[in-house]
């Protein structure tokens, strides 16, 4: 992830503090725009009356004035007018013929707001700032030397001895132990105090419960001034269509969805909507030491934009609360379930307080909306039982399917709803479960053996995982492996099972990819509900051929799936509260490891919550402090970053890019959501290198950039100089050199312009001349695009291998691609139609001969074997009816011989994915090295990638 200033707009800063460094430059513009916001505020008319709000007093508030003054001037500091409001509006990427209409008169500023820095300054020791401002450190070096420290993840022992160090003393270091260390921390201006209370129960537990939080306003007061966030905060609801006759409403972050502007609708006029996001989950602390569980609530902001939002490194996720986990002594297991989720709720209830007093009181409604139907339930179970005597209510309320809890901590909640509020979520109710059910079923169906046979022997791809043993006998299976296996499942299974259990499964899983859409218009809500109707049309032939069984291998007769069941309020959600994807606890669970799991390592193993309390305070007084310093005096970073938490998976071919003969000044990197490893920007070194001076930058250009697509070759290629014939023996190509002949002839025919297809007569001969006698091999290509849903989004490069035979790929190892061959079709718009799919089998650039003048020579040619779509006798668009995935051949002459031709690079689009056809048993001679080479027939695998999906579905 990659951060932006909010003022020039550039990108590929590492984090928030990069930023404001940059902002601060004197020579800078970006510092003149820092300087004028911060005058705009203290310069701002003190005539405008102040939004009128109640004081809220329920707890203790580290800055009272932000209390009293509201939202209002919270919102204040983010532009000063709704107009500037909706700058984000103009921000957020549209299709072309897209139509916006935005609600009227909302997100008005009232009086002058507080900045980040305002807030920074308002502690005790702000007046000792004035003369050192880096107080309570002596100076900028002696922070530097603290703040690794602090967050360096020592021990305290460790850093006594650290500091006791002979050299280290000669340093005039203003601390000389760590308990000095963190005493000056403590001094540090704090963000949102840490608070804790006893909540007593009428039912005895092991140890007591006690409730740590924070106030969830000042959590998200810390989001709205925080400067990274400054271009990325929507205010304004509205309703977005594809066309001027606004017939198909287009649904993507919360703003474009109808609770949004329902909200909004119910608030006073200029009042701003702040959409609050809760999320929580029970996590271990540690997978050594048993029953360590910590169960944290993270809060965000629904108004911060979802590409941001979504990205791990941006924190857009704070720790508001650690819930108890209790232990209740009662002699039925149930009810101590019963008790421990009313608990829950009793601590939500006392966390959120603050926000509920904020919807009625702050945005100043007249009415609380009327209670929803789960509570008319209630009262009717509370009419018939003691809520006290929790066996017989929780008998009463599970009637009403209900779990027992008397008092829901959203009861009292304006304007919530829980079938609106409680989004559905992807990574358990989408992907775990796939693996759950619909793996299980396909497993069942074609049998264990086969299947992770036939996994094991598909063609490696860089940067995926391969699953050399399999899938059935997966231990500690993640979220990431389930997409993995989603990938190639459908078409793994093909022909091994009857025709109506692929349809249902293969209509589960296009409504699986669907509601993955970042953008979701009416047509693709109807594809989602339609996708789900076909599962249930089918899905008794899942039962009738034995397939649903259960942990003893028991046929199971029903449907009684909850998550199955859940599926069908994602239609009705996105219309509510906009696409499940924003909603993803990817980015959360992340955040369980950087807000639990690291400080509680740190910790000794004793009491855990109060000290990742401790933990996480000292960190975040010491990003604000970096922060703040970098705004003020523009202070180095201290090189502080999060650590990486990815572990490197064995089973995945990763590809490091290949940069070293990139000038490091070209070199641009950036981070992608769901990728830890940062990103080559191949896009932006084509754009730097067209305005470079000739000479300065080796030619020919090996980055460059042809529609959507970016390409990369090495600087030293793989083989420096070989012969046609020489390279044609050893790539297995007999035809390369009347191959290169035609293409040659085409090119003076047609011009440098022409779109080459791959196929037609042989015109030249096996001795044809060439104006170039050896030529340059690269064996990999890195091929970059673009986000099908938004073209500003630059997704991370993959690898295209061309390898000729070696040891294990005795075949070679040669991977399929999308190619062009129609100027007036694009891709990934118009799918399939003018590109045809090929195997890219030689990748080179000709050495010319001295003194012939050839247009091509500093240009790079590839020689693929083309693939022909199998007609389908009941199939729409020759997809097979029940997998809908088009089924390829290699493409023959009347000689027998496969179909290829060269073209140049600049005529491939994207990789696909090609999955051998096994037919009912899978030849048990295929190999992962071979079974790309001796299968007959593939299936053009659109679920390989979500990318891919979308163009391959038209």
């Amino acid at each position: 992830m990659t951060f932006q200033c909010p003022s020039c707009g550039k990108g590929g800063f590492k984090d928030d503090v990069a930023v404001a460094r940059h902002m601060s430059q004197p020579r800078s513009g970006c510092s003149t725009w820092l300087q004028d916001l911060i005058c705009s505020h203290s310069e701002s008319d003190m005539d405008d009356e102040p939004v009128s709000t109640n004081t809220m007093d329920d707890g203790p508030h580290t800055i009272p004035d932000i209390e009293t003054g509201g939202f209002g001037d919270w919102d204040e500091m983010f532009g000063g007018s709704s107009s500037e409001r909706q700058a984000y509006e103009e921000r957020t990427p549209t299709r072309n013929s897209e139509v916006i209409d935005s609600y009227p008169d909302c997100a008005r500023s009232y009086g002058r707001g507080y900045t980040f820095l305002d807030v920074f300054n308002s502690d005790e020791n702000s007046r000792h700032r004035a003369t050192n401002p880096y107080y309570p450190f002596s100076g900028q070096k002696d922070w530097e030397v603290g703040s690794w420290l602090l967050r360096s993840g020592l021990s305290m022992g460790k850093i006594d001895s650290f500091l006791s160090l002979d050299m280290i003393k000669t340093l005039p270091l203003s601390f000389h132990s760590a308990k000095e260390l963190r005493g000056r921390a403590e001094m540090l201006p704090s963000g949102p105090r840490w608070m804790s209370q006893v909540v007593p129960t009428a039912h005895p537990t092991k140890s007591p419960i006690v409730l740590y939080w924070r106030d969830p306003l000042d959590c998200i007061s810390g989001l709205l001034n925080h400067p990274a966030f400054h271009d990325h905060l929507d205010f304004t609801p509205r309703r977005v269509y594809s066309t001027a006759q606004r017939l198909c409403r287009v649904y993507s972050e919360w703003m474009t969805s109808d609770d949004a502007w329902n909200m909004q609708s119910a608030l006073p006029r200029g009042a701003t909507l702040l959409g609050t996001i809760l999320s929580s989950d029970k996590t271990n602390i540690s997978t050594m030491t048993g029953d360590r569980v910590a169960h944290p609530l993270l809060i965000s902001l629904a108004n911060i934009g979802m590409s941001t939002r979504l990205k791990s490194s941006s924190n857009a996720f704070v720790l508001t609360a650690l819930l108890p986990v209790p232990k209740f002594i009662y002699k039925k297991k149930r009810m101590r379930g019963v008790l421990e989720d009313r608990l829950i709720h009793e601590c939500l209830d006392i966390v959120l307080r603050p926000l509920k007093l904020a919807a009625r009181e702050g945005v100043m409604l007249s009415d609380p909306v009327g209670h929803t139907t789960t509570l008319s339930q209630l009262d009717i179970a509370r009419s018939k039982a003691d809520p006290n005597d929790i066996e017989i209510f929780f008998c009463e309320a599970q009637k009403f399917r209900l779990n027992g809890v008397n008092a829901p901590f959203w009861m009292d909640w304006v304007l919530s709803d829980p079938s609106h509020f409680l989004t559905p979520e992807f990574l358990h109710l989408i992907h775990r479960e796939f693996y759950d059910h619909d793996a299980k079923w396909l497993i069942c169906a074609v049998g264990d053996t086969e299947i992770d046979f036939r996994f094991s022997v598909l063609q490696a791809v860089t940067g995926f995982r391969h699953f050399h043993g399999g899938i059935s006998k997966l231990k500690q299976v993640t979220g990431r492996t389930q997409r993995d296996i989603q990938r190639s499942i459908v078409a793994v299974s093909a022909d091994a099972i009857p025709s109506a259990v692929m349809t249902a499964v293969r209509a589960l899983m296009d409504f699986r990819y669907l509601v993955q859409s970042p953008i979701i218009d009416d047509i693709l809500l109807a594809r989602i509900s339609t996708a789900l109707d076909h599962f249930h049309a089918n899905k008794d032939a899942i039962i009738e051929g034995g397939f649903r069984r259960g942990q003893r291998g028991g046929v199971i007769e029903n449907w009684y799936i909850p998550k199955l069941e859940l599926m069908q309020s994602i239609v009705p959600s996105i219309r509510n509260t906009g696409v499940p994807l924003q909603w993803t606890a990817d980015t959360t669970e992340h955040a369980h490891i950087m807000e639990i799991k690291s400080p509680a390592r740190s910790s000794n193993n004793n009491n855990y919550d109060p000290q990742i309390c401790r933990h996480l305070d000292r960190a975040d007084k010491c990003r604000r402090f970096d922060l703040a310093m970098s705004l003020l005096d523009n202070v180095p970073d201290s090189g502080q970053q999060d650590p990486d938490d990815d572990e490197k998976d064995e089973n995945v071919d990763f590809d490091v890019d290949d940069d070293r003969d990139i000038p490091a000044d070209l070199l641009t990197t950036m981070k992608h959501p769901g990728h830890s490893r940062p990103i080559t920007n191949y896009f932006g070194i084509a754009k730097v290198l067209q305005h470079r001076e000739v000479g300065t930058v080796p030619v020919p250009v090996r980055s460059f950039v042809v529609e959507r697509t970016a390409f990369h070759l090495t600087y030293d290629p793989s083989i420096r100089n070989i012969s046609v014939d020489d390279a044609a023996i050893k790539f297995g190509l007999p035809d390369l050199r009347p191959a290169i002949a035609d293409f040659l002839r085409r090119e003076a025919t047609h011009g440098r312009d022409h779109i080459h297809t791959i196929g037609g007569a042989r015109r030249a001969g096996p001795t044809a001349s060439l104006p170039f006698d050896k030529l340059q091999v690269w064996f990999k290509l890195r091929v970059q695009d673009t986000d099908f849903h938004d073209a500003s989004i630059i997704r991370p490069a993959q690898t295209l291998n061309c390898a000729p035979p070696s040891d294990p790929w005795t075949c070679g190892r040669y991977d399929t691609v999308i190619i062009n061959n129609e100027a007036r079709y694009l891709w990934p718009e118009d799918g399939l139609r003018g590109h045809t799919i090929g195997q890219i089998r030689l990748i080179m650039r000709a050495v010319g001969k001295s003194g012939t003048n050839w247009s091509w020579k500093d240009h790079f040619l590839v020689y693929v074997h083309r693939f022909d779509i199998v007609p389908q006798s009941s199939g729409a668009d020759d997809r097979e009816p029940s997998m809908q995935l088009h089924l390829l051949k290699r493409a023959k002459r009347s000689n027998g011989t496969w179909v290829g031709d060269v073209i140049p690079v600049t005529q491939l689009r994207a990789p696909v994915n090609l999955v051998p056809r096994f037919g009912a048993s899978a030849d048990n001679r295929l190999t992962p090295y071979n079974s790309m080479e001796h299968a007959s027939q593939f299936w053009l695998n659109r679920y390989w990638d979500k990318n891919v999906y979308f163009p391959l579905s038209m």
